[in-house]
């Protein structure tokens, strides 16, 4: 292969990318978020400066994705903290773990999500939905909400979901140093709500070493949502280089 061809190639291998290109489109993305209440003093001390941790509030979110241009079918689970940046209010993606390989490569190389590879489920169970996420054989998470109780109003489920995100993008060099240390933002804005519900919850998180989520714990359950959407995930923009001091 030439080394203008070698530079044209997306992803590696060459012959064979582990992704293709997007953009990626979700269709009949399904979320399962609950918010609850934690300790303040254990986000600042997982949540990277210059963000600021406006509230002592974690959202547990599962996206059941069955329908993605490009990456197929899968779901994730993570952890997401409203923070503050510069005065704008957004959201800081801690922690996301993924049953599709497609999608973790995809999501750390374009981008900056912060995926690990997990077992995550959303699923209906007679009258609740029902979210799991297990790493390895165990399970790290159950949450549980009543199925459709009452309608969510279609711009508050909105909001809960274009809001601006933000994550940590590293990369070591082979000295074992950074070679890229940046804080990007990212904000979804080409999205249709097609169902939006409420009603009860329950989180229970159980104590990982490698799935540490736990370590944030479930105070109170603060509110429940259930939103269906179909939407296209927008590229990030570095707002912050932690290597331009040194």
């Amino acid at each position: 292969m030439k080394k203008d061809e070698v530079v044209k190639q997306f992803t590696t291998p060459l012959d064979a990318g582990a992704f293709p290109l997007g953009p990626y489109r979700f269709y009949h993305r399904e979320y399962l978020n609950i918010l609850y209440r934690t300790d303040l003093e254990k986000l600042k001390k997982i949540v990277p400066e210059p963000l600021e941790v406006t509230d002592p509030l974690v959202r547990f979110e599962i996206m059941k994705m069955p329908d993605v241009t490009g990456l197929g079918s899968y779901t994730e689970c993570g952890q997401v903290i409203p923070v503050s940046f510069e005065g704008e209010e957004g959201d800081y993606l801690h922690a996301m773990y993924v049953d599709s390989f497609p999608a973790i490569a995809s999501g750390r190389e374009i981008a900056a999500y912060p995926k690990k590879l997990g077992k995550p489920s959303l699923y209906v169970d007679s009258d609740t939905l029902v979210g799991l996420l297990d790493y390895g054989t165990l399970r790290v998470a159950t949450a549980t909400m009543g199925y459709k109780h009452f309608p969510l109003d279609h711009a508050e489920a909105l909001q809960e979901i274009v809001k601006p995100n933000y994550m940590l993008k590293k990369m070591p060099g082979y000295d074992g140093y950074p070679r890229i240390c940046e804080l990007v933002r990212s904000q979804i804005t080409d999205i249709q709500i097609l169902g939006a519900w409420s009603g009860p919850a329950r989180l229970e998180l159980f104590a990982h070493a490698l799935a540490p989520m736990a370590d944030l714990p479930v105070l109170e359950v603060v509110s429940a949502s259930h939103i269906v959407t179909e939407l296209s995930l927008a590229s990030p923009t570095v707002v912050y280089d932690y290597l331009a001091e040194k």
